[in-house]
């Protein structure tokens, strides 16, 4: 099974996909979803965060095939309906969202967000590997990001996913700090397959 087909299975009779995996939910983001939570991460998360129109018009293109977007929600620790799929679904807090832009055979890392309070604890590498497991499932053999050079957690991340730095694009953000672009190939090899089973053995997720 798929790390997809993992974090994203349908929940008998549900009407979205939608899983829970140590205590995290990972499903498709919704318009309702930028006011509940994705608009405060990105704007905890980026200088220049996204703005509510342009993510409107992101998850427009999700219908169209072209994009694939994500929210992950969780419940405080020690909550006694951290388990409980629908409990984290109508209660739990929206700690990241992350999103892919897919162009013939090629997937591009659109936005990866963490809240603040939910840092390093993961949140990160689930959306990525529901991200990476998209582009393969698309068929994609590549996929690429651009990073602000300063990010230097958010690079040992990529790294981790195969991801090498290719270039580097010039006062990229703000028109004053450099993107490093990296990118990752040949994700449709077994040695990939392998890589993305490490990394969901490793968050306790089994494919």
């Amino acid at each position: 099974m798929s790390v997809v087909e993992r974090i994203l299975r349908r929940d008998g009779g549900s009407s979205g996909e939608r899983s829970l995996d140590g205590g995290v939910l990972i499903e498709p983001m919704r318009r309702r979803d930028l006011k509940a939570g994705v608009l405060e991460t990105e704007a905890q998360s980026y200088p220049t965060p996204w703005t509510p129109g342009v993510f409107q018009s992101e998850l427009d293109q999700v219908r169209r095939g072209t994009r694939f977007y994500l929210v992950a929600r969780r419940l405080p620790a020690g909550d006694a309906d951290a388990t409980d799929v629908h409990a984290v679904r109508r209660r739990g807090e929206i700690v990241g969202h992350a999103g892919l832009w897919f162009a013939v055979d090629e997937a591009h890392v659109t936005n990866v967000a963490v809240r603040e309070s939910a840092r390093r604890s993961g949140i990160g590498r689930r959306l990525m590997l529901v991200l990476a497991d998209a582009a393969v499932r698309r068929g994609c053999v590549a996929w690429t990001l651009e990073v602000r050079v300063s990010s230097t957690g958010a690079q040992e991340l990529y790294r981790r996913f195969g991801f090498a730095p290719a270039g580097v694009r010039q006062r990229y953000y703000e028109n004053s700090e450099d993107a490093i672009v990296m990118w990752c190939h040949d994700i449709q090899s077994p040695a990939y397959a392998q890589r993305l089973d490490d990394i969901a053995t490793e968050a306790g997720i089994a494919r």
